[in-house]
């Protein structure tokens, strides 16, 4: 596999909050993004997922506290943690997530 310029592959996809799997590192899953100042519902993953921000920001609400993540800053969110995107988050986004089997009881 040759390099991926993640700024250029996010900018390319059809639409913003829309993830392209990159590749797989073990079980976890690689995807970047491109975010567009919209807020993303609340939602919880059976594993942990690290949100890598590339460029612009990303504004998050955890378990009810707001946390801004900025370029080139890594934020790890807890398996089970309630997460939602603010608006305003902006920018190109990788996320690190761990494929979790369907049947894990944690939808």
């Amino acid at each position: 596999m040759s390099a991926v310029d993640l700024a250029e592959t996010a900018a390319g996809l059809p639409e913003a909050w829309n993830s392209r799997v990159l590749g797989t590192v073990g079980a976890a899953c690689v995807k970047v993004l491109r975010m567009d100042g919209l807020p993303v519902a609340e939602e919880r993953h059976g594993a942990a997922e690290a949100l890598l921000v590339l460029d612009g920001r990303l504004e998050l609400e955890v378990d009810g506290v707001p946390v801004s993540v900025g370029a080139g800053e890594l934020f790890m969110v807890a398996a089970g943690t309630a997460h939602a995107v603010r608006p305003g988050s902006r920018g190109t986004l990788v996320i690190v997530e761990w494929s979790v089997p369907a049947d894990d009881g944690l939808g």
